[in-house]
């Protein structure tokens, strides 16, 4: 109801329904027979413009800009705060250049692709994984506590390493 109000200039319903009689009684009685050219001007609520936007055609859009326009000369203390919100969605609304790349619900579509592609490659993985061979012999933990006695009776390292003095690190040993 108030987009209503806000198209259309402020006259009685009364005001209007005279001046509609008298318009069609003075076209009635004119002497010349000319067809009158009658284009409907119709003025875009701007109450819904963030709804209506979409669907208007381009000189619809021209006029609802054309029209804020006018508007925006006033003071804008005295603008309603439909009129602010329909300047400034033609202005910087989503829209045009300024559209969204991506249509609402596409981060869900992503998400559930990344979850995919990284089951994929967990299933990938473990199939690898459970047709390779099995770890090589040195890498157990009696191996590597052989490796740092034989490193002891060789002195390998002895400034810094396994054969120095007050040495206090693993050694070879990795494993717990």
């Amino acid at each position: 109801m108030q987009a209503l109000r806000l198209a259309r200039p402020r006259t009685s319903f009364r005001a209007l329904n005279v001046a509609g009689v008298r318009s069609l009684t003075a076209t009635a009685h004119s002497s010349h027979a000319s067809p009158a050219p009658t284009t409907v001007s119709s003025v875009i609520p701007l109450s819904n413009v963030e709804a209506q936007w979409e669907r208007l055609s381009s000189e619809e859009k021209l006029s609802v800009h054309q029209q804020l326009e006018d508007i925006q000369k006033k003071d804008w203390k005295t603008l309603s705060l439909d009129e602010k919100k329909a300047a400034y969605y033609v202005a910087f609304g989503p829209h045009g250049p300024r559209a969204p790349i991506h249509p609402p619900g596409t981060g869900y579509k992503i998400a559930l692709g990344v979850a995919g592609l990284i089951a994929a490659s967990g299933a990938i993985f473990l199939a690898v994984r459970s047709r390779a061979p099995p770890p090589p012999r040195t890498i157990t933990k009696e191996w590597e506590e052989a490796s740092n006695e034989r490193a002891l009776e060789q002195k390998s390292n002895p400034i810094t390493g396994i054969s120095s003095e007050g040495y206090t690190g693993k050694g070879f040993v990795t494993h717990k």
